[in-house]
C-alpha cells in the first residue's frame, strides 16, 4: 500500500520560512517524479513544482521561483519542500505527489498525500 505523509507545516509570518517532508512508502520511490501542490479554500490544486527521478531536474512555478526548494534522497524515499520569503498568499494545504511521467498537472499523479496545513500571516 503506498503511502506519501507530509509533516513540517504550520504557522509562519511574512517573511519567515518552512521546509516541509514528504516521506513515502510502498512504491518504489527512485522510479517516480515528485511533485508538491497546493490548494487554498475556494481555489483549485495548484501546481508548485516537481523534481525528477534522480533530481537532476526542477521546474518550478513562476510564483514560487527564487523561493522554494525541492529536493529529494531516494535512499530516505524522502522529498522536501524548504520555502523562504513566505508570503501570505502562500497560505494552502500543501501536498505531495508521485508521479510515473515528469508532468505538472495534478491528474498526471498516480499517489498523493493527505496534506499539511502552511499559514502565512502578515
Amino acid at each position: 500500500q503506498v503511502q506519501l505523509v507530509e509533516s513540517g507545516g504550520g504557522l509562519v509570518q511574512s517573511g519567515g520560512s518552512l521546509k516541509l517532508s514528504c516521506a513515502a512508502s510502498g512504491l518504489p520511490f527512485s522510479r517516480y517524479v515528485m511533485g508538491w501542490f497546493r490548494q487554498s479554500p475556494g481555489k483549485e490544486r495548484e501546481f508548485v513544482c516537481y523534481i525528477t527521478r534522480s533530481g537532476g531536474s526542477t521546474v518550478y512555478a513562476d510564483s514560487v521561483k527564487g523561493r522554494f526548494t525541492i529536493s529529494r534522497d531516494n535512499a530516505k524515499n524522502t522529498v522536501w519542500l524548504q520555502m523562504t520569503s513566505l508570503k501570505p498568499e502562500d497560505t494552502a494545504v500543501y501536498y505531495c505527489a508521485a508521479a510515473g511521467i515528469v508532468v505538472r498537472r495534478p491528474d498526471g499523479y498516480n499517489y498523493w498525500g493527505q496534506g499539511t496545513q502552511v499559514t502565512v500571516s502578515s
